[in-house]
């Protein structure tokens, strides 16, 4: 914890010098491209687009890097809510409706992962992972990135998407809840391997930041 506070501190001071030159930007740049890159692609589904709208995120950030507050996590946490935002109006300029596919969550590679731990039955959940995220909506999905995908704290998720952090955990129990019913409703039901749906949720994740 310590470690983190001197990395924190560390970045904020190159933060206040990007304020004052903004060829220090560069820095913050470099650091957090490809993350918020892998972010957004993951969610636009286009190397193109998702070129586009990080770029749309960096410039933003540098316009409005003088009203950046710190407000104890790290600077990637407003890039991942300028990033929310540009992609949330993305698809509402496009009018184009977000589906999730296999190939949205590279399973090759997670296949990989799980063939190695000899895992045979959690491949077998990537389908009805799939089924289940297409019955959510933009904001439920939003979330589950954040906190499995991305792997980010409640508190950290309510930054990003502009909700309390009790609204953030909430929301979370509730999601899980949906998907387990959903579960539950299958035919045959799944009720049982909705577990192995979020372990798969989470594995992901992990597969997913090192895909570039």
């Amino acid at each position: 914890m310590g470690s983190q506070r001197r990395d924190l501190q560390e970045e904020l001071k190159i933060i206040n010098q990007a304020k004052k030159d903004p060829e220090v930007f560069g820095i913050l740049y470099e650091t957090y491209y490809k993350e918020i890159f892998i972010y957004i692609n993951k969610r636009v589904d286009n190397l193109s687009v998702a070129s586009d709208l990080a770029s749309q995120v960096f410039l933003k950030a540098l316009t409005h890097l003088p009203n950046y507050e710190f407000k104890g996590f790290p600077f990637s946490s407003w890039l991942y809510k300028i990033a929310t935002n540009q992609v949330n109006q993305y698809f509402r300029n496009s009018k184009n409706k977000r589906v999730i596919s296999i190939q949205d969550f590279y399973v090759n590679r997670l296949f990989a992962e799980l063939e190695d731990r000899n895992d045979v039955r959690q491949k077998e959940q990537t389908p009805l992972l799939v089924r289940l995220l297409n019955q959510l909506n933009e904001q439920e999905l939003q979330i589950l990135e954040l906190r499995f995908f991305e792997e980010k704290a409640f508190k950290e998720v309510a930054y990003i998407l502009d909700i309390t952090e009790n609204n953030a955990k909430v929301k979370t129990y509730r999601i899980i809840e949906k998907l387990k019913k959903m579960a539950e409703n299958l035919e045959p039901p799944q009720h049982n391997d909705i577990f192995s749906v979020v372990a798969t949720l989470f594995l992901l994740g992990k597969c997913l930041f090192n895909m570039l």
